[in-house]
């Protein structure tokens, strides 16, 4: 079985492809409980990702966001296969 590679998956309001952020296992179980939350109240918060780089992201152009993995081939706005 191969490691996870959790990511941060953004789908933008205004649409195009979604952005993905490389996370740590660690950081992916911090933001596990309040992603929900963040996208509601539209709130900025800073991302460590797993290179170390901070992200400062503003939830309020976020139109669904979600964490996925990113061993997994087969990925449809969050729907495996």
């Amino acid at each position: 079985m191969a490691d996870p590679k959790p990511a941060l998956v953004l789908h933008l309001a205004t649409g195009g492809e979604p952005l993905l952020f490389a996370l740590t296992t660690e950081e992916s179980g911090k933001l596990a409980g309040k992603l929900a939350q963040l996208v509601k109240a539209g709130a900025v918060e800073t991302v460590t990702t797993k290179d170390h780089s901070e992200v400062a992201i503003n939830f309020a152009h976020v139109a669904a966001a979600y964490l996925d993995d990113l061993t997994r081939k087969t990925t449809v706005f969050g729907m495996h296969g």
